[in-house]
């Protein structure tokens, strides 16, 4: 069996070695990946409360037409066009961010208006090819002057279109819909607030800019969860609020559903992530009582 050969270099070429420091190539590097995880995946912009995906979904349902009082069309039409067109990454990630997008549970005003099996918060959604989706009137409020000029665009990953570096948002996303993520050296965690008390408080503080935190928390007692349940105190979210740093506790509510005449189950709504899998498992006690009743 013949080797292969590497080719001598040519007669003029010239051997330019240049010497670098391990550290300071190890800082660059790690600064430049930091930089394009908190900017480009991980963290929401301020601006519109929206993380790159999110805005690049909405911004792709807007260009596909797919408004509210139209029909909605496959899930896997739409992570193909934001996909191909302006996120270069996985399906699944993009698939993953249309149903949060859609789940009321997970959202406190939901952006896409999803049709067919987006989950429940103890099962997952089904495959993109068997559910369909078309943006909520609350995506056409973030898209609504996008055509009139009002934002910058950018190129996007190829430099063959162009992509919104920002959204209009009429709408206070970040507040209203809250936000987590974790990038590198950075973290996010905001708990999602009631849209008619953040709208009130937002028209005080233009009528008084120099309200201040016992003003604003008269419009805005505290968070507002998608899924029920009670916080219990409100010193912790005094302190969120105050300083950008706070933590509450939160305890699951109860009540019973009549299913028919003589039967009837408990549906808990849970916020708190260390009981959820108690929670998973009463609701199947429950599930083997009704079917052996």
């Amino acid at each position: 069996m013949a080797r292969r050969t590497t080719p001598p270099p040519p007669e003029d070429f010239e051997e330019h070695i240049v010497d670098i420091d391990v550290g300071d190539e190890m800082r660059t590097s790690f600064l430049e990946y930091a930089y394009s995880v908190i900017y480009s995946r991980a963290l929401p912009d301020a601006r519109d409360g929206l993380k790159p995906v999110q805005r690049r979904i909405l911004y792709a349902m807007h260009d596909m037409g797919l408004r509210p009082e139209r029909g909605h069309v496959k899930s896997s039409r739409v992570v193909g066009e934001v996909m191909g067109r302006f996120h270069p990454h996985g399906d699944g990630a993009i698939y993953d961010a249309l149903v949060r997008m859609a789940q009321p549970f997970s959202m406190r005003l939901p952006t896409v208006d999803g049709h067919g099996n987006f989950g429940s918060p103890d099962d997952p959604p089904a495959a993109m090819r068997y559910t369909e989706a078309r943006m909520a009137p609350a995506a056409v409020a973030m898209t609504a002057t996008i055509d009139e000029d009002t934002i910058d665009f950018r190129p996007n990953y190829d430099g063959r279109e162009q992509e919104p570096s920002v959204l209009p948002a009429a709408l206070p996303h970040m507040v209203v819909n809250g936000a987590s993520g974790i990038a590198v050296g950075m973290a996010t965690n905001m708990a999602p607030h009631n849209l008619v008390e953040v709208v009130q408080a937002l028209r005080h503080l233009v009528k008084k800019p120099e309200a201040d935190l016992d003003a604003l928390m008269r419009f805005i007692p505290g968070p507002d969860l998608p899924t029920g349940g009670k916080i219990i105190g409100l010193d912790g979210v005094r302190d969120a609020y105050e300083s950008g740093r706070g933590s509450f506790r939160m305890r699951a509510t109860t009540r019973i559903e009549s299913v028919t005449a003589r039967r009837s189950f408990r549906c808990n709504h849970l916020r708190s992530p260390e009981t959820r899998p108690l929670l998973r498992r009463e609701r199947r006690i429950d599930v083997r009582i009704r079917r052996a009743m």
